[in-house]
């Protein structure tokens, strides 16, 4: 049986940070599946943007039936899965004894851009390094506040505090490819107004998919000095953040 790789995103249109992964993946023969977490209901209708991303992640060869909506099914709601740990980890230790051909394990990176990209990181991070069989697991950026005020952000710019980058470059006809997938989101039209720019410009002359590994020590202080852009838009708080993080560490204490 052909080894598999796993893409956890925590909202559909996640996968613009990782086109280019998924498509190595699948080149490498390795069986792809993607998990969405939550249901991405708070900018626009869940079916809307599970079509947009389903259309997109089939686009770059993924199977219609690799493509799991599990916030949807858990009513885990967008910016709410810190409120929801228990039942994602538990569904996800349940996957992972499911399918233990699983070779790695993509997930947002540790970087305080949203708080369900940091938990889905915490969460894959804690409860992969409790198995004996643990996969590799990779972090990707999409976007942090570090060194910048006010709504600005920085997109697909890894955080040199998170360890070595893993630079893989992507060919033209592929960028352009990847630019056209970034238009593919219509229900999101708002937040990719501030996003395309950055992200059209970031495959159109940097070129590049950015890994890095992971280290569950980071996940003991911020991902940068605060506050995190996720604070300063008023979603969640570092201390708040934290105390996800405890009853991550209680959950996977009754799963052993």
């Amino acid at each position: 049986m052909r080894s598999a790789s796993i893409f956890l995103m925590a909202h559909q249109d996640d996968e613009f940070g990782v086109f280019h992964q998924i498509e190595s993946e699948l080149a490498a023969g390795r069986w792809v599946r993607c998990i969405y977490v939550t249901d991405g209901a708070a900018t626009a209708d869940s079916d809307h943007r599970d079509r947009e991303s389903r259309t997109v992640l089939q686009a770059l060869g993924v199977e219609v039936n690799d493509i799991l909506f599990v916030g949807r099914q858990l009513s885990i709601g967008d910016g709410q899965l810190h409120r929801h740990v228990g039942a994602f980890t538990g569904w996800l230790d349940s996957f992972l004894n499911d399918h233990p051909i699983i070779q790695a394990c993509f997930v947002p990176a540790w970087e305080g851009g949203h708080p369900d990209h940091d938990m889905l990181h915490a969460i894959a991070v804690e409860l992969l390094e409790t198995r004996v069989d643990s996969p590799a697991v990779w972090q990707y950026p999409l976007y942090n506040g570090q060194n910048c005020f006010g709504p600005f952000f920085r997109v697909m710019s890894p955080l040199s505090s998170n360890g070595p980058i893993e630079r893989q470059s992507i060919a033209w006809r592929d960028r352009f490819r990847y630019i056209r997938f970034c238009l593919s989101y219509p229900s999101q039209w708002r937040s990719w107004l501030g996003l395309f720019p950055f992200v059209g410009g970031h495959y159109l002359f940097r070129g590049a998919q950015y890994l890095q590994g992971t280290n569950r020590q980071r996940l003991e202080q911020p991902p940068h000095q605060r506050p995190l852009y996720y604070e300063r838009r008023g979603f969640l708080d570092w201390p708040a953040m934290c105390l996800a993080i405890e009853q991550l560490h209680q959950n996977l204490s009754r799963l052993k």
